[in-house]
């Protein structure tokens, strides 16, 4: 694939921003195996030290939560659930904040996904929410601490989205008022978003 890395830049911007600004950017892995990639359609913000959903809540400073208080743009990895998830850091060095990845749109290495994801009811599924679209794109916890903005984990220039929603981020029901903050992004109407507003 030829896209082009965005610049360090791109990811110094305030995690809200940065969070609506990551939607139709293009999320791209090189394996041994290939390469795939897809257009971010769905995003969560977490804000640091005050936002009782983030690990870094209470600026809790950790192995895991380590990478959070450098620079932004680098990648922050866990495993929930037996699923390795994907933020970007965002924030000032020293302020934890992140965005986490939650669902893209498949460019490039469809097969190569399915592969590694296995059959799928609906094409849409492949890559509908973030558990899902780090095993399709061979993400892992071993990607730590990359800079995402050289290969083999990067965010390319991406494609224009005409219309963002937003609304509660999803699976945090025991973080207090910070489970209502509308800190969930993405474009509006798009099939592969994880989880749409009834």
């Amino acid at each position: 694939m030829t896209n082009r890395p965005v610049s360090p830049l791109f990811f110094r911007k305030p995690t809200l921003e940065l969070a609506r600004s990551l939607l139709g950017m293009l999320l791209v892995k090189e394996t041994e195996l290939g390469s795939a990639s897809g257009w971010i359609v769905e995003t969560e913000a977490y804000v640091g030290p005050g936002d009782r959903a983030a690990h870094s809540y209470g600026n809790r400073r950790t192995p895991r939560t380590e990478v959070m208080f450098g620079p932004p743009g680098y990648a922050y990895t866990y495993v929930m659930h037996t699923h390795c998830l994907l933020n970007v850091v965002s924030g000032e060095p020293g302020s934890p904040e992140a965005v986490l990845i939650r669902a893209v749109e498949p460019v490039a290495g469809e097969a190569l996904m399915l592969e590694r994801r296995g059959p799928v009811k609906k094409v849409h599924q492949l890559t509908n929410g973030p558990g899902k679209l780090t095993k399709a794109l061979g993400v892992g916890i071993g990607d730590y601490g990359r800079p995402l903005h050289v290969p083999p984990l990067y965010i390319a220039e991406g494609r224009a989205v005409s219309s963002i929603s937003s609304g509660p981020r999803i699976g945090i029901d025991n973080s207090g008022e910070a489970r209502d903050y509308p800190w969930r992004f993405w474009e509006t109407g798009n099939p592969y978003v994880s989880r749409t507003v009834k």
